[in-house]
């Protein structure tokens, strides 16, 4: 998704009356920023209008260069985006495009930790790379093996739920459920792996509010957008 993270500026609006001032920080991904000019540039831009945290893309973030916008701009990095996930896929037939993906993965993992992320947003593979049950294990397979360095790291892998043919009904109708979603991120089984719960994506799939509760405290992050 494109959306920003965490909380919408209406939802920032009612956060006191619901208890939930100081728990909620609106953040947005770097490829919004249009701001000419430099990292620390963009990131003053950024903090300047409201936001509390940018999202950049790993690996292919220069990890220093960040580093001193985040000091020049007093701007943290929430976390990132995991650049190759659309191309170089955990579900892919092939096990050497797998290991790349695995790769990529635990560089995207290091690279957040080294400027005080703690998030990597994963789409976690394809519909068209095979039947549900196939894709499935080998996704599972593949990400699990990277769950290590992520509790060794302390940063989260969250899925998003996005267009991707997988663990929904593309052709569907609007009565599907987080049901998949919820079994999915349980077989990861790990703290260290949730959903960054994209609210705009599937809401002509289901009741985005029933999906929400459904996947529950596995929610780590969100997006949030219109449809």
């Amino acid at each position: 998704g494109t959306g920003t993270a965490f909380a919408s500026t209406a939802a920032a609006l009612t956060l006191e009356n619901d208890g939930l001032k100081g728990r909620l920080w609106k953040t947005l991904k770097i490829g919004m920023v249009k701001v000419q000019g430099t990292l620390t540039d963009k990131f003053k831009a950024v903090k300047e209008a409201g936001f509390d945290g940018i999202e950049m893309n790993a690996p292919g973030m220069d990890v220093e260069e960040t580093k001193i916008a985040i000091a020049e701009s007093g701007l943290p990095v929430d976390g990132t985006v995991n650049s190759t996930h659309w191309e170089v896929r955990h579900t892919n037939a092939d096990p050497a495009v797998r290991s790349k993906a695995l790769e990529s993965l635990r560089s995207a993992i290091r690279d957040t930790h080294a400027v005080g992320g703690h998030s990597v947003l994963l789409v976690v593979g394809k519909g068209a790379d095979g039947d549900e049950a196939e894709i499935w294990k080998r996704s599972i397979d593949n990400i699990s093996l990277a769950v290590p360095l992520a509790a060794q790291l302390g940063v989260q892998i969250v899925v998003e739920n996005v267009w991707n043919q997988f663990l929904y009904d593309h052709e569907g109708d609007h009565r599907q459920t987080a049901a998949k979603y919820v079994k999915y991120i349980d077989e990861l089984n790990s703290p260290w792996v949730g959903m960054q719960f994209d609210i705009g994506n599937h809401w002509k799939y289901g009741s985005m509010g029933g999906w929400i509760r459904q996947l529950g405290k596995r929610v780590v992050k969100l997006d949030i957008k219109g449809f």
